[in-house]
């Protein structure tokens, strides 16, 4: 079967990065059977050629209204399609959609009639909301990093204040890699425009938000961005779960370790509390 990337190599990367994050997904545990999903705005690759195919399929409701998404193209990973599954054969297990002018509609383009992901409402409106600030990242990531969701279990870190203030304490590069923290969302339906638009709200704020009970939903400047911010903040997750496994409260880092960090970093100041 011939494929939209053959003679496209910008395109054909773009794709190669989404199948390499999804085998690391697989590798680290954080997708299992079809869980996770992968959303990145490929606009910027799309040529005469691939905008005259027709559709495979649609048109098909997003669920609301996206202004900004007019003209824009994306790749998607697709519903009950395994990662593992994924990072073999990426055209296969996803598919690439067109956004139709209404903005509310969407079709199935390429390579084949794989139907995209059921959080595909939450993954459109960030990126509705990246175009219309300006934001000039592409991607969002939405997985289930274990010991991040393990947290999100204790009404403890339902506050997002002590929650981020936790992570960021327990070694240096998490604050200099994720310097704006961790949002949260409380547990809210999977697949809903309600946990679309909860999530939104917290990522005005953030570039990586947990969702109770559930999973992350990252963004960035492309897929593997998205991925590092997640891993970063597991990785802080891992080491305070690691240190109450050994029979002991972490200390963190002191107020004062954190905000050299800042200062070699030129983080925003204000963000330690």
């Amino acid at each position: 079967m011939t494929t939209i990337l053959a003679g496209r190599p910008a395109l054909e990367q773009e794709i190669a990065r989404v199948a390499e994050v999804a085998g690391y997904l697989w590798q680290k545990g954080w997708a299992e059977r079809n869980g996770g999903n992968i959303t990145v705005n490929i606009t910027e690759h799309i040529d005469e050629g691939i905008a005259a195919l027709p559709a495979l399929g649609g048109p098909l409701a997003i669920g609301k209204t996206l202004p900004h998404l007019k003209g824009h193209w994306f790749y998607c990973k697709g519903t009950n399609k395994r990662m593992r599954d994924l990072a073999r054969a990426p055209m296969q297990n996803g598919s690439v959609i067109r956004i139709c002018p209404d903005c509310a509609h969407y079709e199935i383009v390429a390579d084949e009639y794989v139907l995209p992901t059921s959080e595909l409402p939450s993954h459109l409106a960030l990126q509705d909301y990246l175009i219309g600030s300006g934001s000039s990242y592409k991607a969002t990531l939405h997985t289930h990093p274990i010991e991040l969701v393990a947290l999100s279990h204790s009404p403890r870190f339902a506050d997002e204040q002590v929650l981020t203030r936790t992570l960021w304490s327990m070694i240096p590069e998490t604050l200099a890699f994720a310097p704006l923290g961790l949002g949260f969302v409380p547990y809210t339906l999977p697949g809903s425009v309600a946990l679309a638009d909860a999530t939104l709200e917290r990522m005005r704020d953030h570039d990586v938000v947990l969702w109770e009970k559930h999973g992350t939903v990252a963004v960035g400047t492309d897929i593997m961005d998205a991925f590092d911010q997640t891993d970063v903040l597991n990785k802080a997750a891992c080491i305070y779960m690691s240190a109450q496994a050994m029979g002991f409260v972490p200390e963190g880092m002191s107020e004062a370790a954190m905000r050299e960090v800042q200062e070699v970093f030129k983080l925003p100041k204000q963000r330690v509390k």
